[in-house]
């Protein structure tokens, strides 16, 4: 029976394929009697089916992180650490496994899927230094003689995030170690479009011994995260997706008093400068505009040329771009896999349309792409378009897919107000060899994460994934000593002995 709840979802009773939550140690069925297929991107098959659940399959997860708080909380830093020395050890015994996994259900090159899991393990092992990070600080005699004061940082409960389908195994990772390190319990409920790989995860998590409710998967869609943003006992969430869920899920969420860190879209901008080094940068512009199929947050998607060369720009992104190997990610020759989803696809091929009717110049044109056996899947190939102005849609929104607008101005002023003007502030790249350039650039830009000479602007772990605009909504970021600062509560203690 077909519901009204979520398109594609039926109701069903739970069977082989289907998808389970993980609630208080255990693997369990949820109470929710409607599923979602989970489908290869690249192929069609049918890779499992995730259970969409509801409000008491919420409160079933935040009850057992809630009982688990307080003996996690009285653990030691050090003691809670070990628990992430041993998920560090699985993830790397199981790499390729985890890499394979999150290109079978998001369709990304093996190369993009591999970088993501090492990034994962990267923020286990910056959360692992939490004995350090968690430390406060104090001052003797610090308000009057004989007077003492110190900050103490203590964790606020159960904390949750709620997680995008481009980066299904990576993203989780810029919360939960850093929460779960700092003495919180968590929930992580995973994009419903790429679920299977926090499978993987938990079963890693299991192994590593973590004292049941400490750590939690709820799958889910939207009623699933009307669950989370609604309990009263849940203190944060994190979120990251486009700007319109992530204003939803800031706005919801603060209106309950909770701590809200909720990462939006973008429309990052790459600027290219008369003295840039051709083929060092055309290399970077690629892979930021293309790989992953332009799904992710960090891809150039706006190539803005200054003064003379554009022509040899143009055709040098060009051809780098019709070069590129199209096809099912999992063979290691790919470079550029399907992009999520039907409905993905075709919105893609809409705004190449939309972009033909305001007068863009379509240099290269994805939409014919030719990928043997790939009929069933979700392909749209490289596309650029060139004479792109600021006001045509193509440069305006989101798109989320290997779509490059080229633009032209005659000074580096003129490109910075195009990055000005931007709704988005989520990154932005210059390619010069100009260092006055490079720090007027990084001095004036609006945008939380600069590159310069670097195409895809990807803090490490130990530094914030930052954003401005509409690109952010929230205080404190992901990741670095901002995750310490969000997923703790500072206490400050005035101490007088007589």
């Amino acid at each position: 029976m077909t519901t009204t709840h979520t398109a594609g979802a039926t109701e069903t009773p739970v069977d082989t394929n289907a998808l389970r939550n993980y609630v208080g140690g255990a693997w369990i069925t949820p109470r929710t009697t409607e599923y979602l297929d989970v489908t290869n991107p690249a192929t069609g098959d049918l890779l499992g089916r995730v259970p969409l659940s509801n409000r008491a399959d919420v409160d079933q997860a935040v009850a057992a992180a809630q009982v688990a708080f307080p003996a996690w909380r009285a653990t030691p830093p050090l003691a809670r650490a070990r628990y992430l020395f041993s998920v560090r050890e699985q993830m790397e015994a199981q790499f390729e496994t985890l890499a394979r996994q999150v290109t079978l259900e998001h369709g990304k090159s093996l190369e993009d899927a591999r970088g993501s899991v090492r990034r994962a393990i990267e923020n286990v092992e910056v959360a692992s230094g939490i004995p350090s990070l968690l430390m406060g600080y104090g001052l003797e005699d610090g308000a009057a003689s004989g007077i003492d004061e110190d900050v103490v940082r203590q964790p606020l409960g159960v904390f949750a995030a709620i997680c995008p389908f481009n980066f299904p195994l990576m993203v989780p990772f810029w919360f939960w170690p850093y929460a779960v390190a700092c003495g919180n319990t968590f929930i992580i409920k995973p994009s419903e479009q790429v679920p299977t790989s926090m499978q993987l995860i938990f079963e890693m998590l299991g192994n590593a011994g973590f004292p049941p409710g400490v750590i939690n998967l709820v799958n889910g869609a939207k009623d699933t995260v009307n669950g989370l943003l609604d309990h009263p006992d849940v203190k944060g969430l994190s979120f990251v997706g486009s700007t319109p869920v992530a204003k939803y899920i800031y706005a919801r969420g603060a209106e309950r008093g909770k701590r809200v860190q909720a990462q939006g879209g973008a429309k990052n901008v790459l600027v290219v400068m008369p003295d840039a080094v051709l083929d060092s940068s055309v290399s970077n512009i690629i892979n930021s505009a293309f790989g992953s199929a332009g799904q992710r947050c960090l891809a150039g998607s706006v190539l803005v040329t200054v003064g003379a060369g554009h022509e040899r720009v143009r055709d040098a992104v060009s051809q780098a771009a019709a070069a590129l190997k199209v096809g099912n990610g999992l063979d290691d020759d790919v470079e550029l896999g399907p992009v999520i989803s039907r409905a993905a696809q075709e919105r893609i091929l809409d705004y190449i349309e939309q972009g033909e009717r305001e007068g863009a110049t379509l240099v290269l044109d994805g939409r014919q792409v030719a990928v043997a056996g790939g009929d069933d899947g979700c392909y749209v190939g490289p596309t650029i378009f060139d004479s792109v102005t600021p006001d045509m849609t193509i440069a305006c929104d989101e798109i989320f897919g290997p779509v490059l607008s080229i633009m032209h101005v005659d000074t580096l002023d003129a490109a910075i107000e195009i990055i000005e003007q931007q709704r988005f502030g989520n990154a932005a790249s210059i390619f010069t060899q100009d260092g006055a350039a490079a720090r007027e650039f990084r001095y004036r830009v609006p945008t939380g994460n600069v590159g310069i000479n670097v195409g895809v602007a990807a803090p490490m772990a130990y530094f914030p994934f930052s954003g401005a605009k509409e690109s952010f909504f929230g205080t404190l970021h992901g990741q670095g000593r901002d995750a310490i600062d969000f997923f703790t509560d500072r206490k400050v203690v005035i101490t007088r002995w007589f």
